[in-house]
């Protein structure tokens, strides 16, 4: 698993790969209470908005690690958005993604760096 400096995590699983927001990111923003889910099958850019998460303290912007086609969401979010809170990184992941820029990767953070912040 890798990190943002902007509280996304990305796991890899060949060229595929699937994101959310690490467990920091959703104990700053407190209980989620909806999520604006990407569409299936647009393409983004690394540093990309993708959705729109809203907690009861503030809405916070997801972005995109990579580069890539979202080849689908976690559908799961839109009737159960606190799966956020209970497993941000698992249960609770948002995308999944084609990642079409593998080097990118390379430029994000290990679990070790990113919690050292």
């Amino acid at each position: 698993m890798k990190y943002t400096e902007t509280h996304e995590w990305i796991e890899e699983q060949g060229s595929a790969a699937t994101v959310g927001v690490s467990d920091y990111a959703q104990k700053e923003l407190g209980d989620i209470v909806y999520i604006e889910l990407p569409q299936k099958g647009i393409q983004v850019k690394a540093g990309d908005v993708v959705c729109v998460l809203e907690s009861t303290k503030a809405a916070a912007d997801v972005y995109s690690p990579v580069s890539g086609t979202i080849s689908a969401v976690n559908e799961k979010l839109k009737e159960q958005p606190e799966l956020i809170n209970r497993s941000a990184e698992s249960e609770g992941w948002i995308y999944k993604i084609q990642v079409s820029s593998p080097q990118e990767l390379e430029k994000l953070l290990d679990k070790k760096e990113y919690y050292k912040k």
